[in-house]
């Protein structure tokens, strides 16, 4: 999880929509943008950091690097190398990631695909090296 204090959560924001903003349309970035107003459309960010805060709603098709979401998503969701949803945060939406993080008491509904980090639609683990469990009627 971003912590306060870390380089992503003070260092290197791009851009910021404050809670009482609202914008619709494609947004593109580098480094990293907080969202704590509403927001719907795109939103592409493959080098860049998508922080949804508290207060932030957003419903859109999100492709980034990595995405922290405490606010609310609806929509698609596809994160490069990771995904975290914290304890306040309410996710609708398909997920895509090599990496997922949901703390206790996150709010998650939606299907998500775990493919391996760099490898775009890689499972993270190959079905060949999966070892058959037998079923209770197999075992006899």
């Amino acid at each position: 999880m971003i912590r306060r204090g870390s380089a992503s959560a003070q260092g290197d924001l791009n851009g910021f929509l404050d809670a009482g903003s609202e914008m619709n349309g494609e947004l593109r970035f580098e480094d990293t943008f907080r969202i704590d107003g509403r927001f719907s459309g795109s939103i592409q960010a493959t080098g860049g950091d998508l922080i949804v805060g508290e207060r932030g709603v957003v419903e859109a098709d999100v492709c980034a690097r990595r995405v922290f979401i405490s606010g609310t998503v609806r929509g698609t969701v596809k994160a490069l190398e990771q995904l975290e949803i914290t304890s306040i945060g309410k996710v609708y939406a398909d997920l895509k990631t090599p990496s997922l993080a949901v703390e206790d008491g996150a709010f998650f509904e939606g299907r998500c695909s775990m493919e391996g980090p760099g490898r775009a639609g890689e499972p993270a683990v190959s079905s060949d090296k999966v070892r058959h469990m037998p079923l209770a009627t197999e075992r006899g």
